[in-house]
């Protein structure tokens, strides 16, 4: 039989775009049973939310401090809490089931500020509770592909790393004209002090290191807000120095007109590269230094990496996978933890949720100073 796990949720109720995403990961993996949640600030909506959801109505409630007391004392209460709820609930909410005892999985970025996140990388010491962050994009195929390329030595040491996030949707104001999407992400005090920079400016942060190895160093960044009126950055240039010497640049932008979710990555080494477009998942460029270019498919000739495909080839996977194989990983930690093991794996955890807050800091720094260098904040 499969050793399922009890999971909850704040967020994600009714017209919620994230929340859904996520219940479609933890259904794929067949090893979770959502069992409790808070799906809304607004009781009613909360309410009929968890009854879309077959949610026993004592289990779905008004909100997400009751829920962590309540889900504490029950001898079946849930062992981790998915949190999709705007950035500034991330912090409240994931120190609250932290403290209930109860492993945190949180949408990124991981928090509103750098200070926050410190915080609960203490509360996750303290508590002995794990913190995973969802970096989905680091779980599919070709990804792990690439990093696993990366470090066996394909492309030899990496020289330059470029990485973009660019999509379209933001290029008109429109969270003046009622977008709830929007209105959250262009607020300072609901998003942090990043608009594009936080939202997906973070991904692709995160995505440049776990291929590459490398770890950011310096920024020097130039935010803007192209929109009138809108009050945090919707274009974001950025210039990196990594540890060892490679060199990088990251372009996350919402006002990119004709892009939807063009995330890229190119990986650069002294004796050939590696890039991988998130539109055209299925595919690696390889090319070795005198050589032709290759294009490696998942599950196709060349390609090493295992047990992060749901389909043979042929069968187009994406978004939806990668969420999925987020979720299985996270599963394989959580219940070697119920068995008084060690959590291990690649899922993103607390350590990659603050160096993502360290950046998001580094930059907004960096921009207020005419893009000067700025390191990142060590510990």
């Amino acid at each position: 039989m499969v050793e399922r796990i009890r999971i909850g949720m704040v967020g994600g109720g009714q017209g919620a775009f994230i929340g859904a995403i996520h219940r479609f990961g933890l259904r794929l993996t067949g090893r979770y049973e959502l069992v409790a949640g808070a799906l809304s600030s607004n009781a009613q909506r909360a309410a009929a939310s968890g009854a879309e959801l077959g949610l026993d109505p004592a289990r779905s409630y008004t909100s997400y401090e009751g829920m962590a007391r309540a889900e504490r004392l029950r001898a079946d209460g849930i062992e981790a809490v998915v949190i999709v709820t705007p950035n500034h609930l991330h912090y409240p909410v994931a120190k609250a089931f932290l403290e209930a005892g109860i492993h945190v999985i949180c949408d990124k970025p991981l928090t509103l500020d750098l200070a926050e996140a410190l915080d609960l990388e203490a509360v996750v010491a303290r508590t002995g509770r794990q913190l995973f962050v969802t970096y989905t994009y680091a779980a599919y195929a070709m990804v792990r592909q690439a990093r696993a390329m990366v470090r066996q030595g394909a492309i030899g040491a990496v020289r330059v790393v470029q990485v973009q996030y660019a999509q379209g949707w933001l290029a008109l104001p429109v969270e003046q004209a009622g977008s709830k999407q929007a209105q959250w992400r262009t607020d300072p005090a609901l998003a942090g002090a990043g608009g594009a920079l936080g939202d997906i400016g973070t991904h692709a942060f995160h995505l440049a290191g776990f291929v590459s190895g490398l770890a950011v160093q310096q920024v020097s960044a130039e935010l803007s807000s192209f929109v009138a009126g809108r009050r945090l950055d919707d274009n974001a240039q950025v210039l990196l120095r990594f540890k060892g010497g490679a060199r990088g640049m990251l372009w996350a932008s919402q006002v990119a007109v004709g892009e939807d979710n063009a995330l890229c990555l190119r990986v650069y080494g002294e004796r050939g590269s590696l890039s991988w477009e998130q539109e055209h998942p299925e595919e690696l460029r390889y090319v070795s230094l005198g050589e032709a270019p290759r294009i490696l498919r998942r599950a196709g000739p060349g390609v090493a990496v295992t047990g992060v495909s749901h389909l043979p080839a042929g069968h187009p996977e994406g978004c939806l996978e990668g969420f999925g194989q987020f979720y299985d990983e996270v599963a394989d930690a959580l219940l070697a933890l119920r068995r008084g093991g060690t959590a291990a794996g690649l899922a993103a955890g607390i350590a990659e949720g603050v160096e993502g807050m360290r950046f998001v800091a580094a930059c907004v720094q960096s921009s207020a100073k005419d893009a000067a260098w700025v390191a990142l904040q060590q510990p």
